[in-house]
């Protein structure tokens, strides 16, 4: 990498660019950085050349071939201008090496990494021709290694299936030693061809020497066409392997998918690229960048870090930062110098204990004949019409208000704890795993707290609109203009920032679900969407689930539970249906409609409803059984079923809005009720306390 020269743009689109990754004959690639703080390759047209019709042609189709594919072992786009100006590819940027970096400096990878790389490369192989393409130049310079695994870059040359080599001016975009056959004598090609690349990539990773090698392109050319490969040094299994995809007849190559089961990776094939030397390159890739855009993102007076010119020519004499993971940073983080300050920001205190509440019981005369015992206390001007639920997290409560912001409560007598004006309920906010709390300003910087005591930790700019939901990893929120993103919770980095559907980017409900590897997202619309939590990559989807309830996921044990049109429980790695729940009118043949599933423990908890009332039941996650009955029918809107001490609380959203709660032994009964004034409801639980809001004010409500 290198500082711009007179001549280099200096923005292109949202892009502030900060100097050059690289350049070929027909553009050059920048390192961008938008005013969130999301680092991404930008690929530029050379000027002289984008009134070229042909090459202006080319490069739109690249930009809607790596559009097209949608694999979580390709660099995803994030933004493109085709059309006026200088045209220009966004793409995520990867500061991992690439694959020849790492055999050039470490040697040939051993027999692990070497499965490993095969299987992958091979999947994501299978992904692009799904999508309909051919890549046609896979060879070393485009694998970017990562931390999560190899990543293929660079669709320059990608076309759809079939189509011919020859370019409108008849040379042969082929990289020499790595193109087919059929590729270097100017056929029309086929995934075929993608094979044998493949198989020329896999010979110089186990070997560290070209399958193909020559004094002049032409000799290369001419044994790639004639000649054999090159297996010196290679050992008998790995070119049992690796000989079928070398075949100079397309047809005589194996698929991709048989390719990867054939080399049967380690069952935790995706850990050998976070130990040894490879990992320890990624890791130094990763700080370098940091580093490098660490400076956009300042906010105020800090001790003064390498300037960005030290930083590129760094870069420049150690090996070039590769295009295309997306990677953004705190100011805080990198331009302080200090590791006090920064151990300062990440040293959570430990979760407090969580003050739990007495529960009642019949036994010490708590009950009251025709009533409901007292609230354990209000607040009448807690909150705000319009916030979020309460969110309890230990010995506080978090409510919004819109003058005083975020706003801890004292689950014990209600009295203010802290307040942070700064932040708006609108975007919400999250806890943490109880160690933190997370909110937004209105300018979209993500702001943390100590829950018990308001104290500030990191901050980022990460341009949040909404918070979504928080896992052990990540907080994950939607940006202003509707992108998902991910934010390291160990360090504040930007882990990566995706674009959505079209059809979910303005319909994405504020209540998605993050379980085991999987972030799952519902719209207004009734359709649901499922990402790699590590990538952004879309895994599954499931659309038009429901019609007049308002679709929400709950996730435990490796299942997510949807509602809708069916009560279903669906496996959150790849979607599949595992069961299905249907209840039928009791006055016709039409079916409910479920509302909000909660799982408890053993059993998911929903109503079966119609527009006018529901009635709450209890299925075995496993088999779908029904394994409880409420017995009441109420007016259940879309809230959760909760289960707090021993009883099952759900809201009845009628004209006055009620708070049922009932046994849950499996033929409920009721066994006491809290009316609230009308108007806008929401609750939670925790500690043997529900909290239910309605308008501005907040009850904490006992329980048995």
């Amino acid at each position: 990498m290198r500082p711009l020269e007179t001549g280099d743009p200096i923005r292109l689109g949202p892009y502030r660019l900060l100097g050059v990754l690289g350049e070929g004959g027909m553009g050059k690639v920048y390192v961008g950085q938008d005013h969130a703080g999301t680092v991404a390759a930008v690929k530029v047209l050379r000027p002289e050349l984008a009134h070229d019709t042909g090459l202006a042609q080319r490069f739109v189709r690249e930009a809607l071939a790596a559009q097209a594919v949608r694999s979580p072992g390709v660099a995803a786009v994030l933004g493109a201008q085709t059309e006026g100006g200088r045209p220009w590819i966004a793409t995520e940027f990867l500061s991992g090496p690439t694959l020849d970096q790492i055999v050039d400096g470490h040697g040939p990878l051993d027999d692990a990494r070497l499965r490993a790389l095969a299987e992958s490369l091979a999947r994501t192989l299978q992904d692009i021709h799904a999508a309909g393409f051919v890549h046609r130049d896979l060879k070393p310079p485009n694998i970017v290694l990562t931390s999560d695994g190899p990543r293929i870059i660079d669709f320059g040359i990608a076309r759809p299936e079939h189509g011919l080599t020859l370019t409108t001016t008849g040379q042969i975009p082929v990289t020499p030693g790595y193109g087919a056959p059929e590729q270097v004598m100017g056929h029309r090609v086929g995934t075929a061809a993608d094979v044998f690349s493949l198989g020329a990539v896999l010979v110089y990773a186990a070997t560290a020497r070209r399958a193909f090698d020559g004094t002049h392109v032409a000799a290369v050319q001419y044994e790639v066409v004639h000649g054999e490969p090159r297996w010196h040094g290679m050992p008998p299994q790995q070119h049992a392997l690796i000989a079928p995809c070398l075949a100079k007849d397309p047809a005589a190559r194996p698929t991709p998918d048989r390719i990867a089961a054939a080399f049967a990776p380690p069952k935790k094939n995706g850990k050998v690229w976070r130990s040894g030397p490879v990992a320890d390159a990624i890791r130094q890739r990763e700080q370098d960048v940091r580093a490098l855009t660490a400076p956009l993102l300042a906010t105020v007076e800090t001790q003064a870090g390498p300037s960005r010119r030290r930083l590129l020519t760094g870069f420049a004499a150690g090996g070039a930062v590769l295009a295309a993971g997306g990677t953004g940073t705190g100011w805080w983080l990198l331009r302080n110098n200090k590791d006090d300050a920064r151990k300062e920001l990440f040293s959570y205190p430990p979760a407090v204990r969580t003050p739990t509440a007495r529960l009642l019981s019949a036994d010490d005369g708590d009950y009251i004949i025709g009533g409901s015992p007292k609230p354990l206390w209000t607040v009448s001007d807690a909150t705000d019409v319009g916030a979020p639920a309460p969110l309890p997290v230990r010995d506080v409560v978090i409510v919004g208000h819109i003058l005083r912001g975020v706003v801890a409560l004292n689950v014990v007598d209600g009295k203010v704890r802290w307040k942070a004006p700064a932040m708006t309920m609108g975007a919400r906010f999250l806890s943490l795993s109880d160690r933190l709390v997370a909110a937004a300003d209105d300018d979209g910087v993500l702001h943390t707290f100590v829950p018990s005591t308001g104290e500030p930790r990191w901050t980022v700019r990460a341009d949040a609109g909404t918070l979504l939901v928080a896992d052990a990893d990540s907080v994950y929120l939607q940006t202003k203009d509707r992108r998902l993103r991910a934010v390291n919770r160990a360090d504040a980095s930007i882990r990566w920032t995706v674009r959505l559907p079209e059809d979910f980017r303005k319909t994405l409900l504020p209540r998605p679900v993050a379980h085991q590897g999987r972030l799952v997202l519902t719209t207004e619309t009734g359709h649901a969407l499922a990402v790699d939590t590590k990538s952004g990559r879309t895994v599954w989807t499931a659309r038009d689930l429901a019609e007049e309830r308002v679709l929400l996921p709950a996730a435990a044990n490796g299942v997510v539970h949807l509602n809708g049109k069916t009560l279903s429980a669906r496996r959150i790695s790849d979607g599949k249906e595992l069961w299905k729940q249907t209840e039928k009118h009791y006055y016709d043949d039409k079916d409910y409609e479920w509302s909000r599933p909660t799982v408890h423990g053993d059993l998911v908890y929903s109503c079966a409803s119609d527009r006018d009332s529901g009635m709450p039941y209890g299925f075995d996650v496993r088999t779908g059984k029904r394994s409880w009955d409420g017995g009441i029918a109420s007016q259940t809107g879309d809230y959760p079923v909760l289960l707090q001490g021993n009883g099952v609380w759900i809201m009845d959203d009628g004209s006055r809005p009620t708070l049922r709660t009932m046994s849950t032994a499996p033929q409920a009964r009721e066994i006491w009720s809290y009316e609230l004034s009308g108007g806008e409801t929401a609750f939670a639980a925790d500690g043997n306390r529900v909290f239910a809001r309605c308008d501005a004010a907040l009850w904490a409500l006992p329980v048995f």
